[in-house]
C-alpha cells in the first residue's frame, strides 16, 4: 500500500509531517531521481533523497516508536544548531541510529521544564497540532498586582496579535509581596503564548516552567539537563491520545518504575560532564 511521501519522511525521522510538506514544496525532495511534489505517494521501495542525500526508509511495522522526556534548563535553544554557539536542547540527547529526534513543540530560551522528543515524526506532529487539544501545564511566577477580575479575563479570553487566546485553568500556588506563583493550562502551543497572555494584563512573567504534557507530569527526580526514555505504557498513552495505533515494543527494559537512584546518579553525572564540555568550548571561543 502506498503512503503519502511526507508521512514516510516523517517516520524516517527527518522532521514532523508539516516540516516535510514544506521541504517537498521547496523542491528539495526527489523520488527515483525526479523532483517530488506535495501529494505524491510512495510504496516504500523507491530511492528518496533530500537535498541529494539518500533517506534510509524504515517500514512502519519495523520502527519502534520511542519518546524521551527532557528537563530543559533556561538558556538552551530549541534548535539543532545555533549560529551564536549557544547550547541547544539536542546537544545532550542520546544518538539515534537510522533517524533523528524530533522535538514535540518548543520552549523559548528563558523557559525551562518538560520537553518531549520522539523518533516518530507523525506522533510529534499530532501532539503539537491544536486540533488534538493536548493539554500543557505551566508553573508561572508573575511580578505585579493580580486580582480576580484579571484572572477571569484570562479564563474567558483576550485578543492577541495572532488571534484570541485563554487559559483553560488557572490555579493560585502562593507567593509573597508582588511575586506570585500560578499553574496555568493551555491546549495549544503558540509562540510565547503564556507570557503574552499575562503581559496583556500588564503583569510580567519572571519564571516559566512546563510541568505537564497531556496527563504525564515532569518527573521530579529528573535533573535540569537530564533526559529519560518513557516506557511502553506512557508511549502508548501519547499514541492513543492522538489516535495512533499502539506500539508493541520498547527499548526500555523496565516500564513500570520511575527513575531509580542509580539511574538518577548516572543522569546527573552526564549532565555535569556536558556542562563542563560546554564551558570549555565557550572559553576556547573567547580566546
Amino acid at each position: 500500500m502506498s503512503e503519502k511521501l511526507q508521512k514516510v519522511l516523517a517516520r524516517a525521522g527527518k522532521g514532523s509531517r508539516r516540516e516535510m510538506e514544506t521541504v517537498i514544496s521547496a523542491g528539495r525532495v526527489s523520488v527515483n531521481g525526479k523532483t517530488a511534489y506535495l501529494g505524491d505517494r510512495v510504496e516504500g521501495d523507491e530511492q528518496i533523497r533530500i537535498d541529494g542525500h539518500t533517506v534510509v526508509l524504515e517500514a512502519q511495522s519495523e520502527q519502534i516508536c520511542r519518546v524521551l522526556m527532557y528537563n530543559k534548563p533556561e538558556g538552551e535553544m530549541c534548535t539543532r544548531k545555533d549560529p551564536e554557539g549557544r547550547p541547544t536542547v539536542f546537544d545532550r540527547l542520546p544518538p539515534l541510529e537510522g533517524g533523528r529526534w524530533v522535538a514535540v513543540g518548543r520552549l523559548d530560551i528563558n523557559t525551562s521544564g518538560m520537553l518531549l522528543f520522539t523518533n516518530d515524526g507523525e506522533l510529534a506532529n499530532r501532539l503539537m497540532h491544536p486540533s488534538h487539544k493536548v493539554e500543557r501545564e505551566y508553573a508561572v511566577r508573575v511580578f505585579g498586582e493580580v486580582n480576580e477580575a484579571m484572572l477571569q479575563t484570562l479564563r474567558h479570553g483576550v485578543k492577541l496579535e495572532d488571534g484570541p487566546a485563554k487559559f483553560q485553568k488557572i490555579t493560585y500556588r502562593g507567593g509573597e509581596g508582588r511575586n506570585h506563583w500560578f499553574h496555568v493550562v493551555l491546549s495549544e502551543g503558540r509562540n510565547r503564548e503564556v507570557r503574552r497572555l499575562w503581559e496583556s494584563q500588564d503583569v510580567q512573567v519572571s519564571r516559566l516552567i512546563r510541568v505537564r504534557y497531556g496527563d504525564i507530569n515532569l518527573q521530579r527526580q529528573l535533573p535540569l539537563g537530564g533526559w529519560t526514555e518513557l516506557g511502553l505504557k506512557d508511549v502508548n498513552y501519547y499514541r492513543k491520545l492522538v489516535q495512533l495505533p499502539h506500539e508493541t515494543q520498547s527499548k526500555v527494559k523496565v516500564t513500570e518504575k520511575g527513575i531509580d537512584n542509580a539511574k538518577n546518579r548516572r543522569i546527573r553525572r552526564s549532565v555535569k560532564k556536558h556542562q563542563s564540555r560546554h564551558q570549555q568550548a565557550v572559553r576556547r571561543r573567547r580566546t
